[in-house]
């Protein structure tokens, strides 16, 4: 990464911190942990869906040092984050690349646009296992890769975890486990080996409320 693409980077992610849409800790942490995302895809995707991405983290920083020719949706339901955003993709020079997307992951998903349309969706607290699942399948196309930043208790190699992700709960919109990695913080991937059936994802809470697992 270009020491000056670096730079105003980090200045975006500072002024993103500074709003409330970044933790408290380390901004250069916090993109080292995003970048950790492409390291379970094994090739640079044409488009990916950053699902949450308020703050600008992991789909800004994948965009401008991991993914240089892709292009990304950053999806957020929050009005002044999307206004972040769009200022963040602008002062990046990422207008040609990056679309910012205000609504709800469960009606973004309903359009024709986005549903199955993403070769990666990548998650980063987006919420529990069956939310992430339920919400971030249906834009993946048929063999596209959901992947998620996992707590440290996941130290597993390989593709384990069936006590967060149970098989028989992801096979139910279309998911299958496929790997877990740290470098040094923990991420697991899922591909779509199905097209996800298309009554999910559910109405707008219904998937927090009633978890599919």
């Amino acid at each position: 990464m270009a020491a000056a693409i670096d730079d105003e980077l980090i200045a975006v992610l500072e002024r993103s911190r500074r709003l409330g849409f970044l933790g408290p800790g380390s901004v250069r942490v916090q993109v080292e942990h995003a970048q950790g995302f492409a390291g379970g895809v094994p090739a640079e995707p044409e488009r990916f869906l950053d699902l949450g991405a308020g703050g600008g983290v992991p789909g800004l920083v994948l965009l401008t040092t991991a993914w240089p020719t892709a292009r990304a949706v950053l999806l957020d339901a929050g009005e002044r984050r999307c206004d972040f955003l769009r200022e963040a993709v602008a002062a990046l020079g990422l207008e040609d690349r990056a679309e910012v997307v205000r609504a709800r992951a469960e009606e973004a998903a309903r359009d024709p646009d986005l549903r199955g349309s993403m070769d990666v969706v990548v998650a980063r607290s987006f919420g529990p296992p069956p939310v992430t699942a339920e919400c971030g399948a249906p834009f993946l196309r048929v063999g596209g890769r959901l992947v998620v930043s996992e707590p440290p208790v996941d130290r597993c190699e390989g593709s384990g975890g069936d006590d967060r992700w149970p098989p028989d709960g992801l096979r139910r919109v279309g998911l299958v486990a496929e790997r877990a990695w740290t470098s040094p913080y923990h991420y697991r991937s899922f591909v779509l080996a199905e097209p996800c059936p298309e009554v999910y994802p559910r109405r707008v809470g219904i998937p927090a409320k009633r978890p599919l697992f």
